[in-house]
């Protein structure tokens, strides 16, 4: 139960997490295409304000007042190639339509304002504005930059371009032509799940969706957020209206000499937090469901496990005897039971431990001399069973420690001539690998690049395999040739042939070829092979399996300078 109402918070805190990480990745994606439908509209302002530019920029009257220093001409030689710029009067059905700028001014060589005769033509600006677009020095690059509407002269956030003016004699920066624009806006409706998008610039925040005190408490967060958590871009938490909102910020005028300003988007969390109390008692009700069904398995299962011991009981009451001495072995028992309960309760962590006191406690059931034959019988399978399952778990800690790429290999030069005739030593004193003809090929010293052990277990379960598959006085060749710096180990055997089907499924886990129900084995060798081949720069492969032969071949680094070619 413990277990199982674990499982149940774990999947529950995970959903949390993937619910709010699916959110905010959904929020992030609505404000980048809001944020890039934004810069489309800004560019095609900007393509039409520097196309504009570009030519008054070059107008010769401009120039010769600049170059002469004749001030006084500057503005009225502008004023006829800036008129359809100039959001004066706008008149017909078209004129919203129409790119209008707000305002322009000349800076100086000290990139300073030049004051103009009439600020009613260019565009009336206080002199605080005056100041916020003049530069400290003349650009060489169009500047960007944004000037907040903090007066009665103008109504929100206007955009400025800053054009370089370049002399036509010696082409240094001689002026710059300052435009001022209103900022492209987005419309948005402030709902549940509609996003809301503003500017922040110096420490001001024009977002006209929110009221005017939301909008100065956001802004100083916001200023906190550049200052200390990141100044490119990010997102946090605020409280709007009561109700929780996700705030993304973004630098867009990056590089320019013009204060640094931030595109704002705030999108609503009131559908989102009541989404996620919705998921959240779907959770606990499922939850909830799989712990009752749990406890009527328990149940079941107790009761499973209760037959036998009552069947037990009714035996017992026909011999006396065997029954007091069966009770007395039960109590020694149940407090065997309860230490080694207590200890793996302790060790739990350790797959080792359980299977070795299984193993001792069978080991010392064997030594006694008051059970029935037929009990020796099943307690010398039950401890033979515990020795494979040690095999069986080593191998998967050693599959796990690979799959977790915590195997780390000590590569030497290794005989694996030596390895070979080592483990043919062993299979000749195996019972059933008498009557096995070994065809041994390889040269007396076959040198590859490895870990001994690993190496060797690589070679232990092919030759196992050849063992454990083959027919009766049956034939197992063994044979290498060195290739492209490699040593190719090739292990043939007779008996029955690995059908078709099986053969691509081969060097999966816990899958087997045929004959499985009749050979030991746990269906981990040949992966095992194979992943530990991988490890040391080569591969494992079935040759071919037909009639009455199969092949397999592993390919292992070979060392260098000590390359001997195999037997052939």
């Amino acid at each position: 139960m413990v277990i199982v109402f674990a499982l149940v918070g774990l999947a529950f805190y995970l959903a949390q997490l993937h619910v709010s990480s699916e959110a905010r990745r959904a929020l992030q994606s609505d404000f980048q295409a809001e944020l890039e439908s934004l810069h489309q509209l800004e560019d095609l302002h900007n393509a039409a304000l520097n196309e504009r530019c570009r030519t008054l920029v070059t107008n010769p009257r401009i120039h010769a007042a600049l170059e002469d220093n004749a001030l006084d001409l500057l503005y009225p030689s502008a004023k006829d190639e800036l008129r359809d710029l100039m959001q004066i009067d706008p008149v017909g059905p078209e004129s919203k339509r129409v790119l209008r700028a707000r305002f322009y001014r000349f800076l100086g060589s000290g990139g300073e304002v030049l004051s103009p005769p009439n600020k009613n033509e260019v565009g009336n600006l206080d002199p605080a504005d005056e100041r916020a677009i003049a530069l400290k020095k003349l650009p060489v690059m169009q500047q960007v930059g944004y000037l907040p509407g903090n007066n009665s002269s103008r109504q929100g956030t206007d955009q400025i371009l800053a054009i370089p003016i370049f002399s036509t004699e010696t082409g240094e920066v001689i002026s710059a032509l300052v435009i001022g624009f209103k900022a492209v806006e987005l419309p948005g409706d402030r709902n549940e799940r509609s996003l809301t998008s503003g500017i922040w610039v110096g420490g001001n925040l024009d977002l006209p969706s929110l009221p005017k005190l939301a909008q100065n408490v956001t802004a100083r967060k916001i200023s906190d957020a550049v200052s200390r958590i990141s100044r490119i871009e990010g997102n946090f938490m605020l409280t709007i209206d009561n109700g929780p909102h996700l705030l993304f910020y973004k630098w867009i005028n990056q590089d320019s000499l013009y204060p640094a300003a931030y595109e704002v988007c705030i999108y609503p969390l009131t559908f989102y937090a009541t989404w996620e109390r919705r998921l959240r008692w779907k959770i606990v009700i499922g939850g909830l469901l799989v712990l009752v069904f749990a406890f009527a398995a328990s149940d079941l299962i107790a009761r499973g496990f209760a037959r036998p011991v009552k069947e037990l009981a009714l035996v017992s009451e026909q011999e006396h005897r065997e029954r007091q001495r069966a009770e007395a072995a039960l109590e020694t028992t149940n407090e065997e039971l309860e230490r080694t309960a207590r200890y793996s309760a302790d060790a739990s962590h350790q797959l080792k431990s359980p299977v070795t006191v299984l193993r001792t406690g069978l080991e010392s059931l064997l030594h006694r001399d008051d059970f029935k034959p037929e009990v020796y019988e099943e307690l010398s399978i039950l401890l033979h069973q515990t020795y494979r399952l040690t095999g069986v778990i080593d191998d998967l800690l050693l599959l796990a420690r690979m799959d977790a790429g915590k195997l780390e290999l000590q590569s030497v030069p290794v005989n694996l001539s030596a390895v070979v005739n080592e483990w043919l030593d062993d299979l000749s004193a195996m019972p059933d690998g008498a009557d096995l003809k070994i065809d041994n090929q390889l040269s007396t010293e076959l040198q590859v690049i490895g870990e001994k052990h690993y190496t060797s277990l690589i070679v232990q379960n092919l030759l196992e395999n050849a063992r454990k598959y083959n027919r009766s006085a049956g034939k197992i060749v063994i044979k290498a040739r060195a290739q492209n710096g490699f040593v190719i180990l090739s292990v043939g055997n007779t008996g029955r042939a690995i059908p078709e089907s099986m053969q691509s499924h081969l060097f999966e886990r816990f899958r087997r070829g045929t004959n499985s129900e009749k050979v030991s084995g746990h269906g981990l060798g040949l992966n095992l092979a194979r992943e530990l081949a991988q490890l040391h720069g080569g591969d494992l492969r079935l040759v071919g399996s037909e009639s009455d032969w199969t092949e397999f071949e592993v390919r292992l680094r070979a060392a260098k300078d000590k390359i001997r070619r195999a037997a052939t």
